[in-house]
């Protein structure tokens, strides 16, 4: 399974928040075995969303939206998604409902748009905040507030599968380039992806499908690697 991941928000793009979203939620997918191909910030404009979603969903199988709900000025998200897959947005009736029997709001309290999903789509409760999530022909639409977007994730985390995924680390107290060599003999004797990462010293990180395959490729490294001079 291949997703792209779009996080909507002109404080993004400034520099005022850092984009912790993406990261979390390609960690946790990365560890069920979906691949996390592109990552996309792109400005609350509905027009912006709606090509880059549209981009996304013609390339990968699912694309996850995060930012953007709610019913302020610039909470666009639901508007571009609808836009993107050519509906309209209007009140979820499903929507108004959960929102009345696990909250403290009434009908009469809901702020206008709080409730407008994409017509035909999914609700994703908020189990942590107000403004609900959607989902529509594979566009997963979540909240931009991380602890309410973890929670409407771990919801629907089983729609997201692949082959299980294992991971190693190997430190390294040589220049990146030295290595170079050694990265490419580990490539053709074992079946796993290398990241190389400097630092105070070079952190390594191999990848793949099979966790012995894994750890017999960091043992090789690990032997013929120099270690960090721990005082440094």
């Amino acid at each position: 399974m291949n997703v792209a991941l779009v996080t909507v928000g002109d404080e993004i793009l400034s520099g005022d928040t850092v984009n912790t979203n993406a990261a979390w939620l390609g960690e946790r997918l990365t560890e069920r075995g979906v691949a996390v191909e592109r990552v996309f910030v792109v400005p609350d404009r509905i027009a912006d969303i709606a090509r880059v979603v549209n981009e996304a969903r013609a390339e990968y199988d699912a694309v996850l939206v995060t930012g953007g709900l709610g019913p302020t000025h610039d909470d666009l998200t639901m508007e571009g998604i609808a836009a993107a897959v050519g509906v309209p947005v209007e009140e979820h009736e499903e929507a108004v409902e959960w929102i009345e029997e696990h909250s403290d709001y009434s009908h009469a309290d809901l702020t206008s748009g709080t409730t407008h999903l994409p017509k035909g789509s999914r609700m994703l409760p908020n189990e942590v905040g107000v403004a609900p999530g959607a989902e529509i022909e594979d566009i997963y639409v979540l909240p931009g507030v991380p602890s309410e977007m973890h929670a409407m994730f771990d919801r629907i985390a089983d729609e997201f599968d692949g082959d299980p995924y294992y991971t190693g680390t190997v430190s390294a107290g040589e220049p990146e380039s030295a290595l170079l060599d050694r990265f490419e003999t580990l490539r053709e004797r074992f079946d796993v992806k290398v990241g190389s990462y400097p630092g105070d010293y070079v952190r390594v990180k191999i990848e793949g499908t099979d966790e012995e395959t894994v750890r017999e490729a960091v043992e090789w490294l690990g032997e013929r690697v120099e270690a960090p001079d721990e005082d440094a």
